[in-house]
């Protein structure tokens, strides 16, 4: 990979393990340390990934106009005084602001590292034939890789107290602000749009891409299961939740170490569409093979869930991440960017509560209802994706679609 690319996976392992020593233990020092009510700890949660999710499309748009290096540093620095402050917060309405701060940061510097990895992976397969879903498969392993030991640093760091795990989260955002400070060229700061007014209706209007949005969100809804749905199938089949941490590192470890082969093998025979059309019917499998195998008790559902849903996540992701330089202007990829991210967290907002109420039935429907959620996003997958994802066929197919919009 070119040095920019390298550059681009390490912040994605960076980001993650600076998240994920932190906000993983959260909730239980919201509701044991300050003593908060459950209504006030889910609000408090909430708000986090509104800030974070639904503000991407912020980050997109300043990505645009600014370019990827200063939204960047300014959202490394604003997690770094996040996490300060939250280490710090005592009372409601300071974890509130922090909390928000945190989330507002992420919307800041993951839609511009994923909107110039994007950029970077079209430049590398037209300059030196690298698929770009390749070098897309690497920056989710990377991903994958600081989710995976990010929570292992987080529990050594907490018996010096919750306070030291945010202290050590911010300190890993401050070498990440000035590794990319002194690494990050200022040349990847300078699109085409930086002059122009950004417009949030050339995402309304633009079909193909609303199509897809809404199909990654059905995915995303999909997958968030793994939050709602898996544990209450562990309470269920096993009495306890104390499995939940060790199939969540399985996922983790099934991305660092499956998602390159996968992606070899997959984009020597499927399109773009290909790809995010297997992934959603394996999503779509995952459930209907939990709800079939949970009469038997133990962890089969479970373990079978947790692999099916990560294989498709594995497929979708890099894929339509793929997909979105071709699909959409290039002078608003950021924009675009950010949008797929909000419209999937809305979705996902919407819907959580109905799956949550529909999982309280049991028994094998509510799983089925579940899986019909990816199948709907099946029949939204926009057509016309290429025969193949590798380079050659991808520039011929879909290159004349490249920046002309709806």
């Amino acid at each position: 990979m070119s040095p920019l690319a390298r550059l681009l996976v390490s912040s994605q392992f960076a980001f993650n393990v600076g998240f994920f020593a932190v906000l993983p233990y959260l909730a239980d020092h919201l509701s044991g340390s300050l003593g908060l009510g459950g209504w006030l700890v889910g609000l408090v949660l909430g708000l986090r990934t509104f800030s974070q999710q639904g503000l991407f499309v912020v980050g997109g748009a300043l990505t645009d106009r600014y370019g990827p290096r200063p939204v960047v540093l300014a959202g490394c620095a604003l997690r770094v005084s996040g996490f300060c402050w939250l280490g710090f917060a005592e009372g409601t309405a300071a974890v509130i602001g922090a909390v928000v701060l945190v989330g507002f940061a992420a919307a800041l510097f993951s839609p511009a590292v994923e909107t110039e990895i994007a950029r970077e992976a079209v430049c590398l397969e037209e300059a030196d034939g690298i698929a770009r879903t390749r070098v897309l498969a690497k920056f989710s392993a990377g991903g994958q890789a600081g989710a995976l030991i990010g929570p292992v640093l987080g529990a050594l760091l907490l018996s010096g107290g919750f306070r030291a795990a945010c202290l050590a989260g911010a300190g890993v955002f401050a070498l990440v602000l000035a590794g990319h400070w002194r690494l990050m060229p200022r040349s990847a700061a300078a699109p085409a749009a930086r002059r122009e007014r950004v417009d949030v209706r050339v995402v309304l209007h633009h079909r193909r891409f609303l199509a897809l949005a809404v199909a990654y969100a059905t995915y995303l809804l999909a997958y968030n299961q793994l939050y709602l749905a898996l544990p209450a199938e562990l309470e269920r089949s096993t009495g306890s939740q104390s499995a939940l941490g060790w199939l969540f590192a399985l996922s983790s470890a099934m991305v660092v170490a499956g998602q390159l082969p996968l992606e070899r093998w997959a984009a020597a025979r499927l399109s773009w569409r290909g790809f995010v059309m297997c992934g959603l019917v394996l999503l779509a499998v995952a459930f209907v093979v939990a709800g079939v195998l949970s009469p038997l008790g133990g962890l089969w559902a479970s373990a079978a869930f947790v692999v099916l849903l990560t294989l498709g996540q594995m497929l979708v992701v890099p894929a339509t991440r793929a997909w979105l330089p071709d699909l959409v202007d290039a002078r608003r990829l950021g924009l675009f960017t950010g949008a797929l991210s909000s419209l999937a967290g809305m979705v996902v907002l919407a819907g959580s509560a109905p799956a949550g109420a529909l999982l309280e039935m049991g028994g094998l429907w509510p799983w089925l209802v579940l899986a019909a959620v990816p199948l709907t996003g099946l029949a939204l997958v926009p057509g016309r994706a290429g025969e193949r994802a590798t380079p050659a066929t991808t520039r011929t197919a879909e290159g004349v679609q490249g920046a002309g919009g709806g």
